[in-house]
């Protein structure tokens, strides 16, 4: 495997015509755990689907695996931020076997190795019990849980997961948060998460990608969480607060929090 999972070079995306990330350059190194942070409209969902080839940049350049980005079949899982439920009457395992070899055109022919797959995901991530009920009847942390099962199908070498911890109690983004990083380290898979919460993460993440004024800082916790990286990424004045065991990300003034995070063993 490559050393570098995803490396992207003087970026720039746009939406509307307007640049959402301007200029961003970053290398992901294979098999490490990032955490993606950033507010609403930061560009973390324009990213993802970039790197999917769902959205090509206006410049710059996009490699996955040392490979530039296709749209189509690539070693990625995703798991995006909007998950309706299409057919609640279909079963978990139903609803995990469509995503089966999505990238191909026509209905799928579900083989002896392919429910097998199927059935591997869903053991993955401790899904078994939900494979024969009908999606409607479950919780949305259970569906979360098959929408994981489906990114993990075709064993992505890579995993996109826009903001897999929302709508979850503290306790459940915790437990998800650690699943997900056993499954990581157990398949040596690299993963990407968008969060708004970096508390779950603490302890699990290699490194933290924040993102904001269409700019992007990728290093470890304990350098991009600071005062000095902060306020330059924002082009602003930005105090980040050590507060017991979590650090608030303060615009200048005492204003709203932009960020907070567990810092167990973290400086600040």
């Amino acid at each position: 495997m490559p050393s570098s999972a995803v490396q992207v070079a003087g970026v720039t995306l746009l939406r509307q015509k307007k640049a959402v990330l301007d200029n961003i350059s970053f290398t992901v190194p294979a098999g490490s755990f990032v955490a993606i942070l950033g507010g609403n409209g930061a560009g973390k969902t324009t990213l993802f689907r970039t790197l999917l080839g769902l959205e090509k940049p206006s410049a710059g350049q996009i490699w996955i695996e040392g490979q530039p980005v296709q749209k189509g079949r690539m070693p990625i899982g995703y798991m995006p931020q909007v998950r309706a439920m299409v057919a609640a009457q279909l079963s978990g395992w139903s609803t995990v076997a469509a995503a089966q070899q999505g990238w191909k055109w026509g209905l799928p022919f579900y083989g002896k190795q392919a429910r097998a797959d199927i059935d591997a995901a869903l053991a993955a991530v401790d899904a078994q019990a939900l494979a024969q009920r009908p999606v409607g009847s479950l919780s949305g942390g259970e569906r979360q849980r098959l929408m994981l099962a489906q990114a993990l199908l075709d064993n992505p070498h890579i995993l996109l997961l826009d903001e897999p911890l929302a709508s979850l109690d503290p306790a459940r983004m915790r437990e998800t948060a650690e699943r997900i990083h056993a499954l990581a380290r157990d398949r040596n898979m690299t993963v990407l998460m968008s969060t708004h919460d970096i508390n779950p993460l603490m302890g699990l993440m290699d490194h933290v990608l924040y993102m904001a004024h269409g700019k992007a800082v990728l290093g470890r916790v304990e350098d991009v969480m600071t005062t000095q990286t902060l306020s330059a990424l924002y082009g602003a004045p930005v105090e980040v607060i050590k507060a017991g065991n979590r650090l608030f990300v303060v615009a200048e003034g005492g204003g709203a929090s932009l960020q907070s995070c567990m810092c167990v063993g973290h400086g600040a």
